[in-house]
């Protein structure tokens, strides 16, 4: 039960002081995820029960149980809110007979009916609120409050097991006791509910949130049939006229294949864009810029699979239920949050979700200034790894409290320009390099501002905005920059990679250099599909495909890997699995040249 501290009177209005509890209430839980199951919704029905019968021991009666009135901690604990209504059965009745009091689809028929009530009116409605626990809706629904209140006195509720068939036999019975008209035919006392619960056998449920959905039997177009041989043999014979140009090249010294051991994830996790709550709704660059910030931190942690950016930003705004997000992205857990910014003053709201039962593993609100910033991403990070129980090394530790650099000035101009670097427009790339050289001159020693301009230049000269001649080298000076103030930058080491495969053609300095990145940030997809990119022209096809299914686990939403992977396909001859990931990149996204 919540505790209560004070019971005292504002200018003629009486009020209650409770304890604070940092959760989300049952009913808001049961709206988002549905049905409950049948193990989680016994283990909260014992414990309101458990609640209830210290009540009901000292004379008190709730006389409004309902799901908003539980809330579930964010350590999976239950109390029973809000006595506001209660009643003393000690005491004599200070409602007048007749009278209706409660919430209508949560009364007893002796409530609706405005007789004398005791513990067994509170059994009533927890036997409605099991019900809707286990079915994810409530027993009596209507058009009006007081509709659904007489049915309460008049019809009998529906068996919950024709709702959800998963409901074991006895728990369904145990409900409909629970829910009986007369209330002698009930369970008479809380001990006696709770003695049953603790009976009930639950049977044994199959995880399956981490598995991908099936993917569906894709009918062949007859554009298709057309169009994708068409880009096969195209390809084809680019891929040809390349190997006579630069086959002599590449015999000269191949770097030995040596594999990468792939991280043993022991769990996993989607970072959803936080929203922008601000009043002038004009922070999305620093919504962004705190999602791409806890990404980078998780990402160093071997243990831990982490959804790259471009799949979780496809959620940005999304109205999609949670789970579904789960499923789709192949993680057991997903966080998401909101951000409140005025003035020097932040409000950060965040919390961890199981998907397999969609409960609240972690949640947390943080009032604070701007400047603590900082502060709060570590704290976040760590509660996360928390959560999850993951024991980290003494190098993820160091990573997670990390600071790239202490000016916000320079913090900001920097989320900013990443922010307009990742539109992948030419106006986008311009906006951003004038960000980052903001950033620089703010704090000279910011190595991740360094990057950006890196990164910057090396898809200037890739996508022939800029000459190779002019691009590339300022991107490698860049590169080199930051690691000379930050040897640790996983995306400093890819940046320079990339120049020296493309630019320098210094194949074992550009492996040496991917390998590095990969290293440093297991979880860094774009370095994993470069490095795949590498592979490929190095004509190493099967570790060229390995490397790219390790970027599409990490980016699954990402159509440009999955472009890559069947321009993969293709190099080694499997001309079907390439048409295959080609035509999932055209259910991605149908505008996608391929």
């Amino acid at each position: 039960v919540c505790r209560m501290y004070d019971l005292n009177e504002e200018e003629g209005t009486p009020y209650i002081t409770m304890e604070y509890v940092t959760g989300e209430d049952l009913k808001s839980l049961v709206k988002r995820i549905g049905k409950i199951p049948v193990d989680k919704a016994v283990s909260i029905a014992k414990q309101i029960c458990e609640g209830l019968a210290e009540a009901h021991r000292i004379g008190v009666v709730h006389r409004d149980l309902k799901p908003s009135n539980i809330m579930i901690d964010r350590e999976g604990n239950v109390r029973i809110m809000d006595f506001g209504i209660a009643h003393s059965l000690k005491a004599k009745n200070i409602t007048r007979e007749g009278v209706m009091i409660g919430t209508p689809e949560y009364m007893s028929p002796e409530q609706v009916e405005g007789k004398k009530i005791d513990q067994r009116s509170d059994i009533y409605s927890l036997g409605i609120i099991i019900f809707e626990m286990a079915t994810g809706r409530a027993p009596f629904e209507g058009e009006t409050p007081l509709s659904i209140a007489m049915k309460h006195k008049s019809e009998e509720p529906p068996d919950p097991r024709k709702i959800n068939a998963q409901i074991p036999d006895d728990l369904s019975r145990l409900i409909l006791k629970c829910m009986e008209k007369d209330k002698e035919k009930r369970h008479q006392r809380a001990e006696e509910l709770l003695s049953e619960l603790t009976k009930i056998e639950i049977p044994p449920t199959k995880k399956t949130f981490l598995k991908k959905k099936p993917e569906a039997e894709i009918p062949k177009k007859r554009f298709q049939s057309f169009v994708v041989p068409g880009i096969i043999i195209l390809l084809v014979i680019i891929i040809a006229a390349g190997y006579l140009f630069f086959g002599p090249i590449l015999k000269t010294k191949k770097p030995k294949a040596e594999t990468i051991s792939m991280p043993k994830w022991k769990d996993s996790i989607a970072v959803l864009p936080f929203a922008d709550l601000s009043p002038q709704k004009d922070q999305e660059y620093f919504c962004d810029g705190m999602t791409d910030d806890i990404i980078t931190k998780l990402s160093g942690i071997n243990e831990l699979k982490v959804i790259s950016r471009t799949s979780v930003m496809r959620y940005k705004n999304s109205h999609k239920d949670i789970k579904e997000i789960g499923q789709e992205l192949s993680v057991a857990t997903v966080l998401e949050g909101s951000i409140q910014k005025e003035k020097d003053k932040i409000r950060i709201n965040a919390q961890l979700i199981n998907m397999e039962d969609g409960f609240h593993l972690w949640a947390e609100t943080y009032d604070r200034k701007l400047a603590s910033i900082f502060d709060i991403q570590d704290e976040i990070s760590k509660a996360i790894t928390e959560a999850l129980r993951i024991e980290l090394i003494d190098k993820e530790k160091a990573l997670l409290v990390k600071r790239y650099t202490k000016n916000l000035e320079a913090y900001n101009l920097y989320l900013k320009g990443r922010y307009f670097w990742n539109k992948r427009t030419e106006e986008g790339y311009q906006k951003s390099l004038e960000y980052f050289q903001e950033a620089i001159e703010k704090d000279p020693t910011y190595a991740s501002a360094y990057t950006g301009i890196a990164d910057y230049y090396n898809l200037l000269g890739y996508y022939d905005y800029l000459p190779p001649k002019e691009a590339f080298p300022k991107a490698k000076a860049a590169a080199e920059k930051a690691l000379e103030m930050d040897e640790t930058l996983a995306e400093a080491y890819n940046s320079l990679a990339m120049v020296k495969e493309n630019y320098d053609w210094d194949w074992k300095g550009a492996e040496r250099e991917y390998r590095r990145a990969i290293e440093l940030n297991p979880n860094y997809a774009t370095a994993h599909q470069w490095y795949a990119g590498y592979l490929g022209a190095m004509g190493r096809h099967d570790e060229s495909i390995a490397e790219n299914k390790q970027a599409q686990e990490l980016d699954p939403l990402s159509p440009i890997i999955g472009a890559d992977l069947g321009t993969n396909f293709i190099s080694a001859r499997q001309y079907d699995q390439a048409i295959e990931e080609f035509q999932k990149v055209l259910e991605m996204d149908p505008d996608y040249i391929v």
